[in-house]
């Protein structure tokens, strides 16, 4: 076996080149170690992602499972992106991530991979990289903390932080009380307990076939989660036995599937542009429009914030993503493998829903039309999107004049002025925060709403943006819209007074002004500023290569994959 695996490239032989390799490996390592399968164990955990930071512990179970199967385990830590730490925001990182991961997967003499992620941005960018090396890979996400209870009442991390927040602006909390529910908030290691960001692209990798088959969304504090782990490490070793890479999994009925899936569990707007990314180098052609035609007529069917009432555990103990996956199973296409070398589709019979308060029967969803929605119009030639599940039904029409800002920081100074000219039918647009224009696309997206609304009983408001919204927050919000200002897009154009046009069942996002005069519209010059590019470092090279959101918003040249062969030895 050793002739056909890829780190004999390294270990076999007896020149110096190969002496080298294995001398400096040793350490108390058995010579038979190096004839066994290499497996890597990419590990994003860092304690400056501290949704991550228990993934040192899962490890170990990956670890001896690799052992149990005859392989030879290497931890590797990569790149980490804590979504709550890093300025300006995570996003601008993750192309770098998968750049990075991708490069050491390929340099290192590895035969498979174990990829352990959990935070916004970790399990796409390592799902990115693994799928351009293209290297026998299996996932192993972090799965979410325990429910926290503040006075009795459940707390849904970020998404109960937006809406706190806004209630100590609104004056119905003490700045003392919100204070006070922070100790609350995170109870355990773990990623975000609702459905945000992390939590929908675990159970997303799952849908796609890169996940054992009822092991996303397992708490990180349950010891299945270790048990899973251990298999997830024999899995990898048996990859490598049969070859069975991501280019053989991630298909275009696996991309179906993740669609349908996400718009069932009214999952994050943040997959959108990392599944378009993750398919970007895989070579299938997925579009923005797919997720409208596979998706908008999926019904939600698990109830959790922050589009219901539930938490991620809550989701677990009520049968799991398998459980949902049995709701919907005539939506899926039946053709999809995974990384067991079984049909996602398969043993759906025993799946069962245990508690149909959260995981909500076909006959009675949260929502019967509830995935992501594309608009499209004289705002967003390319596209934009929105979280129907997550807006106020009344607003998804609506007619409203726009109140303009180029810097979202801007106008969280001036949300509180009193003499602010704005009123409930308002609609606020913030911009700048595309791609390039930040850098990076942050989640600014969903812009406090002014105080003096606040204190007259207003709790949502449109906004249109080109940047995106945290998984966990909620409201009548257009993101992603491309092209976004900074690359030309006609959202630049726009002035404070303009009428703004949503309707979301025409899926229409639009400014009404006549197209000739909005063609003879120059931006602002203080907008034009707002957009300056960086000059130097990973940013510039960011803004100089990053594409726009419709199709994932990653880098020109990192589209498609680059194989794992390395012609060139190292000495």
């Amino acid at each position: 076996m050793t002739t056909e695996l890829r780190s004999a490239q390294w270990y076999a032989g007896d020149d110096r080149n190969a002496y080298i390799h294995r001398a400096w490996m040793r350490r108390g390592t058995p010579a038979d170690a190096f004839g066994r399968p290499q497996i890597a164990i990419a590990n994003t955990a860092s304690d400056l992602t501290p949704c991550n930071a228990h993934l040192t512990e899962v490890a170990r179970s990956v670890r001896d499972g690799v052992l149990a199967a005859g392989g030879t385990p290497l931890e590797l830590p990569v790149m980490s992106l804590g979504e709550t730490q890093v300025r300006p925001t995570a996003m601008l990182w993750r192309n770098l991530a998968a750049m990075a991961m991708e490069e050491m997967f390929r340099a290192n003499p590895i035969d498979g991979l174990v990829l352990l992620g959990g935070c916004d941005k970790t399990i796409p960018s390592l799902v990115m990289a693994a799928s351009s090396v293209d290297l026998p890979a299996v996932v192993v996400p972090g799965g979410p903390m325990l429910t926290g209870t503040f006075r009795g009442v459940a707390l849904g991390c970020g998404t109960d932080v937006w809406r706190l927040s806004e209630e100590v602006r609104g004056g119905t909390l003490s700045t003392d009380d919100f204070i006070e529910s922070e100790s609350a908030m995170i109870r355990s290691r773990g990623h975000c307990n609702t459905m945000g960001t992390a939590s929908t692209m675990g159970l997303l990798a799952e849908a796609l076939g890169l996940v054992p088959a009822g092991l996303a969304g397992t708490p990180a504090p349950d010891s299945r989660l270790l048990a899973g782990a251990h298999e997830a490490g024999r899995l990898a070793v048996d990859l490598v036995a049969v070859q069975r890479r991501p280019s053989d999994v991630l298909t275009r009925a696996s991309f179906h599937n993740a669609i349908v899936t996400l718009a069932a569990i009214g999952g994050s707007t943040n997959a959108v542009v990392h599944l378009l990314a993750i398919a970007g180098r895989v070579g299938v052609g997925l579009t923005l429009d797919d997720f409208d035609r596979i998706g908008s007529d999926v019904p939600v069917l698990v109830d959790l914030q922050p589009a219901g009432r539930f938490l991620m555990d809550d989701l677990h103990r009520a049968g799991g993503l398998r459980a949902v996956l049995r709701e919907v199973r005539d939506l899926l296409d039946p053709s999809a493998m995974t990384v067991t070398g079984r049909s996602l589709v398969d043993g759906l019979d025993d799946a069962l829903v245990w508690d149909d308060a959260v995981i909500r029967r076909r006959s009675d969803p949260v929502l019967a039309h509830g995935g992501i929605a594309v608009l499209r119009g004289s705002l967003a030639p390319d596209g934009a999107v929105i979280k129907p599940a997550a807006a106020s039904a009344e607003l998804l029409r609506h007619r409203g004049r726009a109140l303009v800002c180029d810097s979202s920081a801007g106008f969280q100074h001036r949300a509180d002025d009193p003499d602010l000219d704005v009123d409930a039918d308002t609609v606020l647009v913030p911009r700048g925060c595309g791609p390039r224009g930040y850098p990076g696309m942050p989640e600014v997206a969903n812009l406090p709403l002014p105080r003096k609304l606040l204190a007259a009983g207003v709790r949502d408001m449109v906004r249109v943006c080109d940047g995106r919204m945290s998984g966990t927050a909620y409201g009548t919000v257009v993101l992603h819209v491309a092209p976004e200002a900074a690359a030309g897009g006609p959202l630049a154009l726009v002035r404070t007074g303009d009428p703004i046009v949503l309707d979301v069942p025409a899926r229409r996002i639009d400014v009404d002004v006549p197209a000739g005069e909005l063609a003879r519209r120059v931006p602002d010059p203080a907008t034009t500023a707002a957009f300056a590019a960086p000059t130097r470092g990973w940013e510039r090279l960011y803004v100089d290569h990053v594409r726009q959101a419709d199709t994932g918003a990653d880098l020109d040249f990192l589209i498609g994959s680059s194989g794992s062969a390395v012609a060139r030895e190292s000495h």
